[in-house]
């Protein structure tokens, strides 16, 4: 699977956030930064309640920080208004869930198209690439079933392609082997570091397990809002 963008770079500068509570703000992000670039993958790791998924929300333009930037290929995300950051986010960050979050009256094929169903009708390469991603994960003699005749490590592979399709700079995966067992979660880790690599992504993700952790070549720990 060839890469059609861009050599692909994530910039953070001393990214901070923090929450109103009724006596004073609670910091959760203090100074953290970090640069990636094509085919870099990080965990980050840390406590419960360290502030990794507001990291995640952050990164993936869903959560705006207090202060500090974040740079996405050479675009600053949080300057464009509504419509464009949406646009934006479609096109550059692809998102895998503990969770997978499938539309469960869709085939895995039709899931996988999501992303470009959601701006419109798909092109022929969207189509021609979603069934080469279905193959890539395994499951292209399962390509019209629901997610419902899908087992937890079938759906996961399921949410790997549908984060690759639009070819992004960012993927950010939150947990993606929290709700399987050891052995599909070994193989759901070198599925998903495998394709990021041929896609040249960059890849980040949230986990509290050392094994996936192990397999990035980056492991960062939440600290105190800080990253180490």
């Amino acid at each position: 699977m060839n890469q059609s963008k861009p050599a692909h770079e994530l910039l953070v500068t001393h990214l901070a956030k923090s929450f109103p509570t009724s006596d004073q703000p609670l910091p959760v992000l203090q100074d953290v930064s970090m640069e990636l670039t094509a085919g870099d993958s990080v965990a980050i790791v840390g406590p419960s309640g360290s502030g990794k998924s507001t990291l995640l929300q952050i990164l993936g333009t869903l959560d705006r920080p207090d202060t500090g930037t974040v740079t996405i290929d050479g675009t600053d995300p949080f300057s464009l208004d509504e419509n464009s950051l949406a646009s934006f986010r479609n096109q550059h960050i692809g998102f895998v869930f503990q969770d997978h979050h499938l539309l469960p009256q869709l085939s895995v094929l039709e899931n996988v198209l999501v992303p470009a169903l959601a701006v419109g009708k798909t092109s022929a390469d969207q189509l021609s690439y979603a069934h080469e991603l279905v193959e890539a994960v395994g499951l292209a003699d399962r390509h019209s079933h629901l997610p419902s005749e899908l087992s937890g490590g079938e759906r996961e592979r399921v949410a790997i392609a549908r984060s690759l399709l639009m070819r992004p700079s960012l993927i950010l995966a939150d947990e993606p082997t929290g709700n399987l067992d050891r052995r599909t979660a070994d193989t759901i880790t070198e599925l998903l570091i495998q394709l990021q690599q041929s896609s040249g992504a960059i890849l980040i993700t949230v986990t509290h397990s050392d094994s996936l952790a192990g397999a990035m070549q980056q492991r960062k720990e939440l600290h105190d809002g800080q990253l180490v």
